[in-house]
């Protein structure tokens, strides 16, 4: 499945040039065009999910899976210090490509933008607290 004007399934089809540094029946992985680090790679499934909403749980098990292996392998060959990994759903938590992806960041001391996940703090009473937690506790 595939969306004809999402710049990510054009990716993946060829259709526009990729650093690929991974590629598999189910994934492509490619440099970021603007990366936040040397290295900062994008998980892509070749099927089109807008978001973690609509992915296909199994899908998304596999891009975990991939990213762990993918994490382990850039920190060998990179040497970075540390590794983010970050996936954001809609506009109000960063997304821009409406296509499910995942970013494999790898950190390095003393680099610019070890800010990048920086965010501040929110306090809750513990009453609150509890109000949260229940609210949303589930069923496995």
């Amino acid at each position: 499945m595939r969306d004809e004007n999402c710049i990510f399934c054009k990716i993946i089809a060829g259709e526009i040039p990729s650093n690929t540094i991974y590629e598999d029946d189910e994934f492509k992985v490619v440099l970021d065009v603007s990366p936040a680090s040397k290295g900062h790679a994008l998980i892509l499934p070749k099927n089109h999910y807008a978001d973690l909403y609509e992915i296909d749980e199994n899908v998304a098990a596999d891009a975990m899976k991939l990213a762990k292996k993918l994490a382990i392998h850039m920190t060998d060959v990179l040497k970075c210090d540390g590794f983010n990994l970050v996936q954001n759903n809609h506009e109000v938590a960063g997304q821009t490509v409406f296509h499910f992806h995942m970013h494999l960041i790898p950190r390095y001391l003393n680099a610019k933008n070890n800010d990048i996940l920086n965010w501040s703090h929110e306090t809750f009473s513990p009453e609150e607290m509890a109000e949260i937690r229940d609210s949303l506790k589930m069923q496995s």
